[in-house]
């Protein structure tokens, strides 16, 4: 009799976010005609810019015409992409080459993916809080130990490297949820740690966009050492709204050796998983790929970046000014709201959306150190961020 995966019965299920829609049905149903005002989507909602629809209307063109029709692609990507990618790269001043470049969909897949290539018993390392996709993804692939590294106020929610041997670390920089973005010194210190041990560090870049401070690293490759125990995975979706269209890339550097294997192989183990499970990305949305790293597209996409980030100054500025703690929304399209002393994260997202009719995202749902806390997000129109401030101003009891 087949059976089934019985590590999903492991996870703790999708109680964040039904819990969040549960309450604030329950609310609406209660209060027909009061209208919800939200603070906490994870979604980008401005329209892709001119230069990028003409870049998808090309390729769906090209599938028109006999003559420039397309059927399955490599893999891999179209290599004018990773070529594309590679150029980006070298304006960090990181030589990447096009062969080390893997287009697929998503930041997301590839997160949980690339636990294909790694033994099922490898000691993984999360921060804490921290984007439940990298938990989920190691248990499932039965991964038996998770190290958690505390991200606190008093560390400025910047992990630590562990202080035991692990063999995996996952780290996102900017950081979702906190906003917090690692500096130079503090990626060093982890890329000294991997080489030192062995371990391989995934490096999730897909906010990097949004980062305006230039002494920041908007690249794990950026920091010298870094191709010998790295991987970079990064996505078009929050940089070019890329959402529903999915398409992102992970870089594996021939460079990356792990215990038993030769330079270049570890990127040929990713190579043959992708060419095994995945038929590549969508040449439409690569079209769209092209064009957004076309000068063009990078100006246009700077703009709606522009438009986020003067949303979070303006959730930030706001909440300040009434006397909260906030941090992140400096670097990141994302704020960490600390809840007012006496609330649980639970019980401060219902005060919110009963006295104010806002609904954030209770931080607790990333992990125990994300209790005391709410996830805020400036991916929202300008004018229903500003009516929800105004109703936390005036509506909010102390």
């Amino acid at each position: 009799m087949a059976t089934i995966n019985k590590n999903f019965k492991k996870l703790a299920g999708n109680y964040l976010f039904s819990e969040i829609a549960k309450r604030t049905k329950v609310f609406s149903e209660e209060n027909p005609g009061v209208e919800i005002l939200r603070l906490g989507i994870g979604n980008t909602t401005q329209p892709l810019p001119p230069t990028i629809i003409k870049g998808l209307l090309h390729g769906v063109k090209k599938l028109a015409d006999v003559k420039t029709y397309t059927g399955y692609g490599d893999e891999q990507g179209d290599m004018r992409l990773r070529e594309a990618l590679s150029d980006r790269y070298k304006k960090l001043a990181v030589d990447i080459e096009p062969l080390e470049i893997f287009i697929s969909d998503g930041a997301k897949p590839d997160s949980a993916n690339i636990q294909s290539i790694f033994a099922a018993d490898s000691v993984v390392a999360v921060a804490d809080p921290v984007y439940p996709v990298y938990v989920d993804s190691n248990i499932l692939a039965d991964k038996k130990k998770i190290v958690y590294m505390p991200c606190t106020q008093g560390n400025g929610f910047i992990p630590s490297p562990p202080k035991t041997k692990v063999d995996l670390v996952y780290l996102c920089s900017p950081n979702n949820p906190t906003g917090a973005v690692m500096r130079r010194a503090q990626l060093k210190a982890f890329v000294d740690y991997a080489n030192k041990f062995k371990a391989v560090i995934i490096f999730d870049a897909a906010y990097c966009e949004y980062i305006y401070d230039k002494s920041l690293p908007k690249s794990i490759y950026q920091i010298a050492g870094s191709q010998s125990c790295a991987i970079e995975i990064n996505s078009f979706s929050k940089w070019a709204g890329f959402t529903g269209v999915r398409l992102g890339w992970t870089v594996v550097p021939t460079d990356l050796v792990l215990d038993g294997t030769k330079k270049g192989e570890v990127n040929a183990l990713w190579n043959r998983r992708q060419t095994t499970m995945f038929n590549g990305a969508s040449n439409i949305a690569q079209e769209g790929g092209l064009t957004v790293l076309s000068k063009n597209g990078q100006r246009e996409c700077q703009k709606v970046i522009d438009y986020y980030m003067g949303n979070a100054r303006i959730i930030r500025t706001s909440l300040i000014k009434m006397g909260f703690e906030v941090f992140g929304g400096e670097n990141a399209p994302y704020l960490w709201l600390k809840i007012p002393h006496g609330f649980t994260s639970w019980g401060f997202f219902d005060k919110l959306l009963h006295q104010a009719h806002v609904v954030g995202t209770p931080g607790s749902g990333f992990g125990q150190n994300g209790e005391g806390y709410l996830r805020l997000s400036a991916f929202g129109h300008r004018e229903n961020i500003k009516k929800a401030l105004n109703s936390i101003k005036k509506n909010l009891k102390p």
